[in-house]
């Protein structure tokens, strides 16, 4: 689906099939030689379709298109390299670029969650289901790597690069300031609360507090319209970062209070007796939402701990965590 936003400025929403997301908001610029594609899909079929119809409807020559992918999730970034041309630029930020090539990730990932207390049936039931795995890009791709503050012009849009990590470790936002738009990928999102996870490899990372970070970087930024990588597009992202702001707070309270609870407990097991809007038991979760969920109770116990009011210890092979 096609929307016109502002003049040369389209929202192509690309369907994420048997996905809670649902779709991605991908973005169009029509520049007066160039285009500019910001964010792509999985690497899908339905995806895939479902773009080329778009581009179509709006006549773009892929091969005076670049491309600006926001991080590197596969939703965002699986389809640049089935789209891409040889004469286009990839705009991606330096940080996550070694990592989309690193091949021993998965490997990492999976000795690192057993150590937080993942199952083994499971995770192996994850390394087969994880989108991540199955829909990223399928050829090797050449970024042109970006920095904080970097600009990008595409027609009557000068663009500028904010690094936003937290929802992923090189997450970047661009700003438009005359106008007074951020493209936010999934640093603000207007529906739902974006996923702040760790992926277990170590506790030397802080995901929660870096996003906190970067949700001060944007607050003082002249933003009249927040177009997100998911949802609606919407207004006042200063009432929405605070309303995210206490969601974390009312996070961080109730783990510590479930440790309190239940001391020594491991980043899965507490996962388990959290709330999440997912409806059902644990149980019955989807192996990949415990994983996002499992990931993000791990970045709330990595903040609470570095900030002393959380400890842990390996007890056999399994980090546990203790309230202090």
């Amino acid at each position: 689906m096609v929307q016109e936003l502002e003049s040369n400025l389209y929202r192509l929403e690309i369907p994420l099939p048997k996905n809670p997301l649902r779709s991605v908001n991908c973005y169009l610029i029509r520049g007066s030689d160039r285009y500019l594609l910001i964010d792509t899909g999985m690497n899908r079929q339905q995806c895939l379709e479902e773009m080329k119809k778009d581009l179509e409807q709006l006549a773009v020559d892929l091969k005076i298109t670049d491309f600006f992918i926001t991080h590197l999730h596969v939703d965002h970034m699986g389809l640049v390299s089935t789209l891409a041309s040889v004469n286009s630029r990839i705009y991606f930020n330096k940080i996550e670029a070694s990592r989309v090539k690193k091949q021993n990730f998965w490997t990492q990932v999976y000795s690192a969650w057993l150590s937080n207390g993942f199952p083994e049936d499971e995770l192996n039931r994850l390394l087969e289901e994880h989108p991540g795995r199955r829909y990223g890009p399928r050829k090797d791709i050449v970024f042109s790597l970006c920095h904080d503050g970097d600009k990008i012009n595409v027609g009557e849009y000068s663009l500028v690069c904010i690094e936003t990590p937290g929802h992923s470790p090189g997450h970047m936002c661009l700003y438009h300031a005359a106008k007074g738009i951020l493209f936010s990928g999934d640093h603000l999102l207007g529906d739902i609360t974006p996923n702040i996870s760790a992926v277990g490899a170590s506790n030397n990372e802080d995901p929660l507090g870096n996003y906190l970070k970067s949700l001060d970087k944007v607050y003082h930024l002249d933003v009249k319209m927040i177009l997100p990588g998911h949802g609606g597009i919407f207004q006042n992202p200063r009432k929405r970062i605070k309303l995210i702001k206490d969601h974390h707070d009312r996070r961080l309270s109730q783990v510590v209070a479930i440790l309190k609870d239940e001391p020594g407990l491991s980043a899965y097991e507490l996962a388990s007796r959290m709330s999440w809007e997912i409806k059902g038991r644990w149980s019955e979760f989807p192996v990949t939402q415990k994983w996002f969920a499992a990931g993000e109770a791990l970045a709330h116990l990595i903040y609470l701990e570095k900030g002393g009011a959380v400890s842990r210890e390996m007890v056999g092979s399994v980090w546990r965590y203790f309230a202090i």
